[in-house]
């Protein structure tokens, strides 16, 4: 056994330092610091977790950032298990654990296909399937959803009934109702995500045969990219075609200057629509506020129904905190959950961000859960989250203050302030915005994670040497937050 092998702690710090050039300095600290490492059995890492919270979190969101830095670290067959503590008791020291291992596959499965429906007369061919890396064959196409996020843990209230109706509707008869499409439009953090992942995982209860699939709209647009480059443009758009329920969040990330890939998903909506299969969108604004567009798609965002939802009223937001700690066998003082629906009231994800506060300082620091200890996370959490900002307001910032176009920005050329400015304009969608570097790389003139990884350091180092760029960084991030 290698010394490698022996020294859990020295891994996991090493795996720590990779992690954090990854992920925002926020979701870093929240849900990275508090993790310790346990052991480390031949090529499985054991890390220990303060409470089933993190564990539910972390496998849906950051699982994948965890297994490859462990692969990387440990090597190849390098693997992960979980410790977690069960905090039942008041007295942090009388927990219990339990060992759980990392899944990281979807709950939900689709039927095996051999080709997509035949739309263009295409031979009975298997169709490459953009979700599985070159040279990986695949019999199922994955449907991406989580099996998490359910109706049974969906707080219904006024904030979002007609919503949530609508989907419930569409579940039982999916594109035979006269919400096709469904377009569900919010500010972040308010379960549009949950929501269409509910609709979906409801639908492939009822109808298992039903091929549903879930794509945030970076990573169709990644696909997209990917098909270019690759020269099967066709295959790209008749896998899409094939499916039966297509739900495609956040659809906002296609507007502006991404003329190509809204002319495919015009084609792809056409095919599915005519053929009776279910299209559910998401976005952060209504089809009539969406900027960017072309306006035939547009109009066919508005054939079925559009519903928002809306910040959750006191009472929803208490039974959203219930829900969520019931679920995770988790008790807190009334008090504090009365303080926490009285205090955060913008968004749900701010409310399960201030529990993992909590409930990490209760655990690792053998401290109660009051409301004293509620007011002190809720404070820090909410000063040390930026307000959501998207790319392109951060680029006509950048671009303003350089007096530069969006479109030089982008463009290829190795002049020194137009790169200088792609570089701040990568460096502040790092800091302001929860997309991955390749989604930031592919919006910036169409760079790999290295490139933004590259810029982000780049723009650290000048400015603590250069005066210049210190000046443009702090007069930039001043207008941001304006």
């Amino acid at each position: 056994m290698s010394e490698i092998t022996k020294d859990y702690a020295r891994v996991w710090n090493q795996c720590l330092a990779m992690i954090r050039d990854i992920v925002e300095p926020d979701a870093f600290e929240t849900w990275f610091l508090p993790i310790e490492p346990v052991s480390l059995e031949e090529d499985t890492l054991v890390l220990q977790l303060p409470s089933h919270l993190f564990y539910e979190f972390l496998e849906e969101h950051y699982v994948n950032v965890l297994k490859s830095v462990i692969k990387k670290e440990i090597g190849p067959m390098g693997k992960l298990k979980y410790k977690v503590i069960m905090e039942q008791q008041r007295d942090p020291a009388r927990s219990q654990s339990i060992t759980l291992p990392s899944h990281n596959r979807p709950a939900v499965s689709n039927p095996p296909t051999l080709a997509p429906i035949d739309v263009y007369q295409t031979s009975n061919r298997d169709i490459p399937d953009p979700f599985v890396l070159p040279g990986i064959q695949k019999h199922k196409i994955p449907s991406n959803l989580v099996d998490a996020l359910t109706f049974e843990n969906y707080v219904e209230g006024d904030c979002n009934r007609l919503a949530r109706s609508a989907g419930w509707a569409i579940a039982k008869a999916p594109g035979q109702t006269s919400f096709n499409p469904l377009f569900i439009y919010s500010d972040v953090g308010l379960g549009k995500t949950h929501l269409v992942n509910a609709i979906g995982i409801q639908t492939k209860i009822n109808f298992p045969d039903k091929t549903v699939v879930y794509v945030s709209c970076d990573t169709f647009y990644q696909q997209y990219i990917e098909a270019v480059k690759n020269k099967n443009v066709n295959d790209f758009i008749w896998f899409y075609q094939s499916v039966d329920m297509l739900i495609i969040d956040d659809i906002q990330f296609i507007a502006g200057g991404k003329g190509k890939t809204q002319e495919v998903f015009f084609h792809i909506f056409n095919s599915l629509h005519q053929h009776n299969k279910q299209i559910i969108i998401t976005s952060d604004k209504s089809p009539v506020e969406i900027s960017g567009f072309e306006p035939r798609l547009l109009n066919r965002f508005k054939w079925g129904l559009t519903a928002d939802l809306q910040v959750p009223d006191l009472e929803t937001r208490i039974a959203i905190i219930n829900k969520k700690l019931e679920n995770n066998g988790i008790a807190f003082p009334k008090e504090v959950v009365d303080y926490l629906a009285l205090r955060i009231t913008s968004n749900t994800r701010e409310l399960e961000g201030a529990m993992i506060a909590i409930l990490a300082q209760a655990s690792l620091n053998h401290r109660a859960i009051t409301v004293e200890l509620a007011k002190e996370m809720v404070d820090k959490y909410v000063k040390t989250n930026a307000k959501e900002i998207s790319i392109e307001y951060i680029q006509k910032i950048v671009c303003d203050y350089f007096k530069i176009s969006t479109e030089v920005i982008n463009a290829r050329t190795r002049k020194r302030d137009i790169v200088q400015a792609r570089q701040l304009s990568m460096f502040f969608a790092k800091k302001y915005t929860k997309l991955p570097l390749s989604v930031i790389g592919a919006y910036c003139g169409n760079k790999d994670h290295a490139t933004v990884l590259h810029a982000c350091r780049t723009i650290n180092n000048l400015y603590e040497t250069d005066k210049k760029m210190k000046l443009y960084v702090d007069d930039i991030d001043k207008k941001m937050k304006l």
